[in-house]
C-alpha cells in the first residue's frame, strides 16, 4: 500500500476523504501534528506540496510566492525563529547596504517611512510582518539531518533532528550562502590567550573598549566592525590579505548601486567599471597608499564572474585616513599574545574577531552532486541555478543578495505552481471519471 501512495500521489491525494481506495493527507493533516505512522517505520509526514528548507529571506520569499499561486507548503528551520542570521549573529550598527528597493521581498514592499538603508531591527520587522501578510509558519527547531530523492517512489526524503521524516514531491533549498561561520588556519591561533570570536558573535564594540582589536578580513562586515570598534574607543588593526575594491556607497548623492544598475543596462561592463573606478578616485582618492590594494579585474566584472562583492564605504575609510584605524597585511603567525604579519610587523593584540565570512551547508545533510557543487552552491551560473532534477530548487545562492533571492523565488514558485495546476486537473478529471462509474454501477 506505501509502494502505491507513493507511485500514484497525483490520483490518491486529491480523492475524496474516506473514499475507500485512498489515503489522503492534506495540509490540515500537516497543520493538526497528525503523523502518518501506519506507512512508514518511524514518523514520518507526507507534505502536500513543496518542502522549503530555510526560513530566512530566501524562504520567506519563496513560500510568500508559493501562496499567492495557491500552493501549500511546509516551512522548515533550525533555528527557533524566522531570519535566525540576521536576529542572532549580526552586529548591532548593522544596515542594508543597499537601497530598500533592491532589498524588498516579492509582494510587499519596505514600508514609505522607513529610512532609505533600513536597520537591523527594521528590517527584521519587515521580515516578521512579511511572514504574518502570507500566513506563513514555519517549523521551528527542525534541522535537516538528510534529504535524499527516492527513485523508486518518486519523492524527496527528509529526516530531521525532530525525528521526523518529511515526504515531498518537491524539495526547494533556501538556507543560503550564509549558513556556517568560515574560521582559517592560523599558526598559533588556537593558543591565542586573548579573546577570540567570529563577527557572528560580535555585537558591539562597547565591550571592548580601551583593547586593542586585530580584525581578520575586509570584506563588509569587517570594514564596519573596524569602524564600530573605533567610535567605540577601541584601537582596531584591519588585516588585509587580498585585493579589494571599496568604492563609495553613494555618489554625489546618488546610491552606487542604483547607478550601476542603471548604467549596465546601456554600456558594457567593462566601461561601467571604468567609469565607477574615475568617480571612486574623485570621491575617495589613492586608497593604495593605504594598504589597499585594488584588483585587476573592475568591481562589477568581477562581481558577476567569481561572485566577489565590492565593499562599499559607509565611513571606515575616512577612519583609516586619519590613522584611527590601522591596515596590515596577512598574518604569518601568532605568539603569547602578539601577532606577527608577513612584512614583519609585530602587534600586541586583545582580541582578535575573525570577518572571514560564511559558507554554504548544503553538501552536509543533502544527498545529491548533480544540481549543487561540493561548495554547496549550484553549479550553474546565474541566471541559472535555480532549478534541478526531479522536484529540486534552489534559492538565494545567486551571489546577488536579496533581489537574486527574490529572481529565484519567483521562478521557483511559478514553476512549481505550473506543475501544481496541471495534476489538480488530471486529478479532477478522474474524480470525475470515478463519480461517474460509480453511478452507473449503482444504477445497475
Amino acid at each position: 500500500m506505501g509502494q502505491t501512495f507513493y507511485l500514484y500521489r497525483p490520483i490518491l491525494l486529491y480523492l475524496p476523504t474516506g473514499h475507500p481506495n485512498a489515503f489522503v493527507l492534506s495540509t490540515q493533516v500537516l497543520e493538526s501534528n497528525m503523523y502518518c505512522t501506519s506507512l512508514f517505520k518511524q514518523r514520518s509526514m507526507w507534505v502536500n506540496g513543496p518542502l522549503v528548507v530555510g526560513a530566512g529571506p530566501s524562504g520567506l520569499a519563496v513560500a510568500a510566492c508559493l501562496r499567492s499561486r495557491g500552493v501549500p507548503f511546509v516551512v522548515l528551520d533550525r533555528a527557533d525563529c524566522i531570519a535566525s542570521l540576521w536576529q542572532n549573529r549580526t552586529y548591532d550598527r548593522l544596515r542594508l547596504h543597499l537601497p530598500k528597493q533592491f532589498c524588498q521581498l516579492p509582494n510587499l514592499p519596505f514600508p514609505e517611512d522607513f529610512p532609505q538603508y533600513p536597520t537591523k531591527r527594521q528590517f527584521v520587522d519587515y521580515l516578521e510582518s512579511y511572514a504574518r501578510a502570507f500566513g506563513i509558519r514555519p517549523r521551528f527547531n527542525e534541522g535537516v539531518l538528510s534529504a535524499r530523492y527516492d527513485e523508486t517512489c518518486g519523492i524527496w526524503r527528509v529526516k530531521t533532528t525532530a525525528e521526523v521524516e518529511y515526504i515531498s514531491q518537491w524539495l526547494v533549498v533556501a538556507t543560503g550562502e550564509n549558513a556556517e561561520c568560515v574560521a582559517p588556519e592560523i599558526d598559533g591561533l588556537e593558543r591565542f590567550p586573548g579573546v577570540l570570536l567570529h563577527a557572528s558573535e560580535y555585537k558591539s564594540g562597547e565591550a571592548y573598549r580601551g583593547k586593542k582589536v586585530l580584525v581578520v578580513g575586509c570584506g563588509n562586515s569587517g570594514m564596519e566592525i573596524c569602524l564600530d570598534l573605533s567610535l567605540h574607543g577601541c584601537f582596531p588593526t584591519m588585516v588585509v590579505r587580498d585585493s579589494v575594491h571599496v568604492l563609495p556607497r553613494e555618489v554625489f548623492g546618488k546610491s552606487t548601486f542604483e547607478m550601476a544598475v542603471a548604467m549596465t543596462k546601456l554600456l558594457p561592463v567593462w566601461l561601467v567599471d571604468m567609469i565607477f573606478l574615475c568617480l571612486t578616485w574623485v570621491v575617495l582618492g589613492n586608497l593604495e597608499k593605504h594598504g589597499l590594494k585594488r584588483p585587476k579585474m573592475g568591481p562589477f566584472e568581477l562581481k558577476i564572474s567569481q561572485g566577489k562583492t565590492p565593499v562599499l564605504d559607509t565611513g571606515t575609510l575616512e577612519k583609516i585616513k586619519t590613522g584611527d584605524i590601522k591596515v596590515v597585511p596577512g598574518i604569518k603567525k601568532f605568539t603569547h599574545g602578539k601577532a606577527e604579519f608577513v612584512d614583519g610587523q609585530i602587534l600586541d593584540v586583545d582580541v582578535v574577531v575573525l570577518a572571514t565570512g560564511y559558507r554554504s551547508n548544503v553538501p552536509s545533510w543533502l544527498q545529491e552532486s548533480d544540481f549543487f557543487s561540493s561548495d554547496g552552491l549550484p553549479k550553474a551560473p546565474f541566471p541559472g541555478g535555480w532549478k534541478g532534477k526531479n522536484g529540486l530548487y534552489a534559492v538565494g545562492f545567486t551571489g546577488r543578495g536579496l533581489s537574486g533571492s527574490a529572481f529565484d523565488a519567483e521562478r521557483t514558485a511559478e514553476d512549481i505552481a505550473r506543475i501544481w495546476t496541471e495534476e489538480s486537473k488530471q486529478a479532477k478529471s478522474f474524480m470525475a471519471g470515478h463519480r461517474m462509474c460509480s453511478s452507473l454501477q449503482w444504477r445497475q
